[in-house]
């Protein structure tokens, strides 16, 4: 029986993966999901004003606790083979089936459908940093106990045949910038300020933060634009790019009042103005329960000696606003090995595809070790 959904969890995939769509604009992704959660008699949320999809499958009508399993659903727009395009070079195509891979497990244990009440949540717009808070602001999470997301893991962190039951995401941040200024002729460089060389005057000072060394961050400018064609004008607007990391959320507030205040003090020196917009994703805020649960569905699935040590990482997931907003959500994401190479986002991302019947496997058992249920199949 689980050959089969094997096989069933690895053409979704493909088929999630020939077909990505960017962040809020995942239509035909949210459509595909909600006619196989109605296919598994699950009762299914979809909503007017954004992309993403709910689907409670169980009981709903008693005291049981509340598992949410979030997927998120869209993909990155990136250079392929030349081209740009939405690309799942992030794994939420894998993330998305492993999801459906529980629901069509438990749909083959029909006498604990009454035992369980799973809320499988299918959220737009993480690359975005965005879209779980738009989930909590749809109340998808209030009546939820336990949430559980996933997440492949590159190879540099976690090896294949291998899990964490947590991953410590830290914070993020992106800043971006528009500096308004005036053009001037290159013969007469004291008509204006140039945009470059406050650019670069920019970096130098970012490079002098100190902070905390005992806790990893980092910040660097990943964007700059200015100028045109004609190189005898020197330009006088830009528009460029930080990204702030932090692993923690006090000291990225301490990592973004220090850029806040370069930027303030380089705009005063060369009497230019900015137009600025910041997003960031909040690190991770970690529960023992929660953990205790996943690292025991990874020793049922694949031995004691396989689970892993908490990850802690640089990169972020928007999964933490969850927890953050409802804080007495139980909650961790489980960290998958899967030989994924070259990393993440890497255009050309590839990963073993028998590790989602892991994924699948575990998430399914932490299940039932949250309702105590014994496997009889």
């Amino acid at each position: 029986m689980n050959d089969a959904i094997e096989q069933k969890v690895k053409d979704t995939f493909q088929y999630l993966h020939e077909h990505a769509e960017i962040s809020w604009e995942e239509v035909e992704t949210t459509a595909y999901i909600r006619e196989i959660l109605e296919d598994a008699g699950c009762s299914v949320t979809t909503f007017n004003d954004c992309t993403g999809v709910i689907g409670e499958y169980g009981n709903f009508n008693s005291n049981l606790p509340v598992v949410g399993i979030r997927a998120d659903i869209d993909a990155l727009w990136q250079e392929v083979n030349g081209k740009f395009q939405a690309n799942h070079s992030c794994g939420h195509d894998a993330h998305m089936s492993m999801v459906l891979g529980v629901l069509w497990m438990l749909e083959q244990y029909p006498e604990i459908k009454d035992k369980i009440a799973i809320k499988f949540i299918f959220q737009p717009a993480e690359e975005k940093g965005s879209g779980a808070l738009k989930m909590v602001e749809k109340k998808v999470v209030d009546n939820v106990d336990y949430l559980f997301g996933v997440h492949l893991r590159p190879h540099q962190e976690t090896k294949m045949g291998r899990a964490t039951p947590v991953i410590v995401h830290g914070a993020t941040k992106t800043v971006r910038v528009e500096i308004k200024g005036e053009d001037a002729h290159g013969a007469r460089p004291h008509l204006n300020h140039n945009a470059i060389e406050i650019g670069a005057e920019i970096v130098n000072m970012l490079s002098k933060i100190h902070l905390d060394p005992r806790v990893p961050y980092s910040v660097k400018m990943t964007y700059f634009h200015a100028g045109g064609k004609s190189a005898n004008i020197i330009p006088g607007n830009a528009s460029f790019s930080l990204d702030l990391r932090a692993q923690n959320n006090e000291l990225m507030k301490e990592l973004e009042n220090a850029v806040t205040t370069i930027l303030e003090s380089i705009k005063e020196l060369y009497q230019v103005e900015y137009q600025i917009t910041m997003h960031g994703i909040a690190a991770a805020k970690t529960n023992k329960e929660a953990i205790r649960i996943m690292e025991k569905a990874i020793e049922e699935t694949l031995g004691a000696d396989k689970v892993d040590q908490p990850l802690v990482t640089p990169g972020g997931d928007d999964f933490h606003f969850y927890t953050i907003k409802r804080p007495n959500l139980k909650a961790t994401m489980l960290g998958l090995g899967c030989n994924l190479k070259p990393g993440l986002h890497h255009p050309e991302m590839t990963f073993n595809k028998d590790a989602l019947m892991n994924g699948v496997t575990i998430l399914f058992k932490a299940i039932l070790n949250i309702y105590e249920i014994n496997e009889t199949k």
